[in-house]
């Protein structure tokens, strides 16, 4: 084994060879992978070989694409055979959801380029003569299904040994046997990497150890929010109908999902394979792998899988005419929620981790692809915060890990709604006014950890969800919250944002090259500012105030905390400027509305008109009996309004006198949901779905926030390279005509009358003071002007659109200037 290398990948798995395979690739042949064991000898060796690629997240869907590609093109490139069987895939529907589920899905995979077909129960019984259509009783119906042509399953090992190959015949190294047991930090910064058979450093590390990753991570410091979960297979012997059937000429049957029944079947030689997924299977290894582990099994446990196996036979009867040879049940990465843990590791540079991989064949490709290209490219080429590890952050302990995995694993075949929030692991993290919001009829969900009010049920109205694709039962009380701010003034907290300060005599040019705006040069001056990628799209949002000489208080997305703090931390100089992590020290409510100014001046002695408080400024005063309030004239509902950000501490006594004072003016809790309806109405861009890394600020509309005549700036040569060039892509408000009950959600594509696609929505709902179901979305420029028809698919339905100028609700910001 050398001694010094550019890169190290840690875990010979698939996804691991995998990222060697991508570092090659991409010209980094100075690469060395290290195996504790053999190769495959994790998760990868007992893996089904399944490839699904249905898959609700924008992102995670084009890693599965890009595998799949990439798979039927490997035995080509490396001569070694993947034993790819592209048999298609189908899922199943017994029930209106789980079509609408199907329904909503394909409006991604449109946007990505994903083959799909809607079929029929007729089609699915041409394509699954075997399977039986239901009889209304304890076999419940097909009504539809989701077919996808070009799915289907891969020999995991063989698939592995390919990208063995192509690694290494691109020079990099694989050491097995070789485990690395200590990590150091060298005096150059590389990392030092101690093993069993030497010592090896390198100027960058890659986390790939599957089932190893918290202990991988505590080598590092890190806490990695991963921990395997059983997983259970059964596999039968020879069916005689299934080869009665293939003698008779029938092709290899697609891989069938019963989603509704949570499992999946497919051949294996003549039989079968069927793999529930069961409530009840428990996370293992929360405190490591135990050395006499290693390529082992657990015991199976059938009673655990009765259920999904009876439901299996009633839907292919031959199940029933086959005996089980074997019961298959290994451990399975999981992440809370369910996607890998693909990026930067925090507070650490060059460390990178390909983590949490509940279905690694399918992503290995994908998630090689796209670490390599941030590693050697310094960033993505896609929009990658949906895996990012950084969307984690320190309330991920082992219980809540744990209980979130078991969670995630045994609703990986519930219908995904939009509005799904589940309950596992919560509360933990509240806001001091969590209990008051309680009782006021709040309905929850939950953000980085964080309990955030999504609506209010009023006296009577029970306070619980019921999840749809379509408009549901909160839908008039989150329209009551949204036109009571509008006509009165309503309050939203907004504890959960993240919030930083920056001080220090370097801190107001250090903050100018982050960002494309002008940071604010005068007291009490804020500035809506975007950091940029060196591609030039948008990779963090900031609103900034200068609350004092050399000092800026600088405020983010809730979601984006770990993830903003890493990035802000990474780019500090070596002197002159201390950033400071104050998210938890400092609460935030929103008091918006026409009536706003009458509630805060019972409660603040300092004059609130425009011409002593303009839109777009912030004064540090007292309110009621706190101090030390940062009063900001912003918000994000386009209402005349205030945030005011306190000291924790009097989080309590600031919500009483507040709904005291608003009293005679009809103050009411307006929540996320409400909020989104208002945002909407003014077309503000929302980071992480509106604004991404995949689109600049020109095309986001947002030119207005960019200063290229100031200093140099992250992604500046790129932006001045997309003017010249022009802007590819242009951010539209867009009504949708003739909905009912349901409106765009994101992620559906946009049409011109020639049913071309020429754009996607990112965001969507309806405007309850507009009384209009709005979109938001990027369309080509020819497509852009207010007034342009175009047409948008909504759960499988055609409806018209109109582009609507910008800001349709107060077009001229009346009211917010007011």
């Amino acid at each position: 084994m050398k001694t010094h290398a550019r890169v190290v990948v840690i875990g010979g798995g698939v996804v691991g060879v995998s990222t060697l395979y991508h570092l090659a690739h991409k010209g980094w042949s100075d690469a060395v992978l290290l195996e504790r064991s053999e190769l495959t000898a994790g998760s990868t060796w007992h893996a089904a070989g399944l490839l699904p690629l249905f898959n609700m997240s924008y992102t995670v869907g084009q890693l599965h694409k890009y595998s799949v590609d990439l798979y039927k093109r490997l035995p080509a490139e490396t001569g070694q055979d993947v034993s790819f069987h592209v048999t298609g895939n189908l899922r199943l529907a017994t029930c209106r959801e789980r079509m609408d589920e199907y329904q909503k899905y394909c409006g991604t995979a449109n946007t990505i380029g994903v083959p799909f077909q809607i079929i029929t129960p007729q089609e699915v019984k041409k394509l699954w003569p075997l399977a039986e259509l239901g009889n209304g009783g304890d076999t419940p119906n097909i009504i539809g299904a989701l077919y996808h042509p070009d799915d289907g399953h891969i020999a995991p090992a063989d698939l592995t040994m390919a990208l063995r190959k192509g690694a290494r015949g691109l020079g990099a190294e694989i050491h097995e046997q070789t485990e690395v047991t200590g990590v150091k930090r060298t005096s150059s910064g590389e990392w030092q990497l101690i093993t069993n058979k030497g010592e090896i450093t390198a100027e960058h590390v890659v986390c790939a150890t599957g089932n190893y990753a918290r202990q991988t991570g505590r080598l590092f410091g890190l806490n990695v929010p991963s921990i395997p979960v059983e997983h259970q297979y059964i596999v039968y012997d020879e069916a005689p109908d299934l080869k009665a059937y293939r003698k008779g000429g029938g092709r290899e049957l697609a891989v069938l999902r019963e989603s509704d029944q949570s499992y999946y079947l497919r051949e294996e030689r003549m039989g079968w394979i069927l793999g529930p997924y069961e409530a009840g299977a428990p996370a293992r290894f929360a405190d490591g792998v135990p050395d006499w582990f290693g390529k082992s099994l657990f015991e199976g446990d059938l009673e655990r899988l009765l259920p999904h196996v009876e439901a299996a036979q009633r839907r292919v009867p031959s199940l029933a005419t086959c005996g089980i040879k074997d019961i298959v049940n290994g451990p399975i990465p999981y992440s809370p929620d369910g996607s890998p843990l693909i990026g930067p590791a925090w507070g650490m540079r060059n460390v990178w981790l390909n983590e949490a991989h509940s279905f690694g064949i399918t992503a290995a490709g994908g998630s090689g692809w796209q670490l390599a290209e941030w590693i050697v490219e310094g960033e993505p080429g896609i929009d990658m915060m949906a895996v990012d590890p950084r969307r984690y952050g320190p309330y991920t302990s082992k219980r809540y890990v744990v209980q979130k995995n078991e969670e995630t694993y045994r609703n990986v075949f519930v219908i995904h709604f939009p509005d799904e929030e589940r309950s596992d692991a919560r509360p933990a993290k509240t806001s001091p006014v969590y209990d008051k919001l309680k009782r006021m009829g709040a309905v929850f969900g939950q953000r980085y950890g964080w309990e955030r009010a999504n609506w209010f049920a009023p006296h009577g109205v029970e306070p619980k969800d019921k999840w749809s694709f379509r408009r549901s039962n909160y839908f008039e009380h989150v329209g009551r919250e949204a036109v009571n701010l509008r006509r009165h003034v309503g309050v939203i907290d907004l504890t959960p944002f993240t919030k930083h300060e920056v001080t220090g005599p370097g801190a107001e040019a250090w903050l100018d090259g982050l960002v494309a705006n002008k940071v604010p040069a005068k007291i009490g001056r804020m500035a809506l500012s975007h950091a940029l990628t060196r591609r030039g799209g948008v990779r963090s949002e900031f609103t900034i105030t200068k609350i004092a000489d050399e000092h800026f208080y600088v405020v983010s997305a809730g979601a984006a905390e770990r993830y903003d703090s890493d990035y802000l931390q990474t780019m500090l100089p070596p002197a002159g400027v201390t950033l400071r992590n104050i998210t938890s020290s400092r609460g935030c409510f929103v008091v918006a509305g026409p009536r706003s100014r009458d509630v805060l001046s019972k409660l603040v002695d300092a004059p609130l008109d425009n011409a002593a408080f303009p839109w777009l400024t912030g004064q540090v005063t007292e309110v009621g009996l706190a101090t030390d309030v940062y009063l900001l004239r912003v918000n994000f509902v386009g209402a005349l309004g205030w945030e005011l950000h306190f000291p924790i501490e009097y989080a309590h006594h600031l919500f009483d006198a507040i709904f005291e004072a608003g009293a005679e003016h009809r103050i009411a809790m307006a929540g996320m949901r409400a909020m989104e309806s208002l945002r909407l109405e003014k077309s503000y861009r929302m980071w992480g779905s509106d604004l991404t890394p995949d689109y600049t600020p020109y095309e986001a509309g947002l030119d207005r926030f960019v200063r290229l005549n100031k200093g140099a700036f992250i992604g500046k040569e790129a932006l001045e390279q997309q003017l010249a060039r022009g802007v590819p892509n242009r951010f539209v408000t867009f009504e949708v005509h003739g909905v009912t009950d349901a409106d765009a959600l994101g992620n559906e594509p946009l049409f011109d009358r020639g049913g071309r696609i020429v754009g996607r929505a990112t965001a969507g709902y309806y405007g309850h003071a507009l009384r209009k179901s709005l979109g938001l979305g990027y369309v080509k420029p020819e497509f852009a002007a207010v007034g342009t028809e175009l047409s948008i698919e909504i759960l499988g339905e055609r409806k018209p659109v109109t582009v609507l100028i910008d800001s349709p609700y107060d077009p001229e910001n009346k009211e917010l200037r007011a």
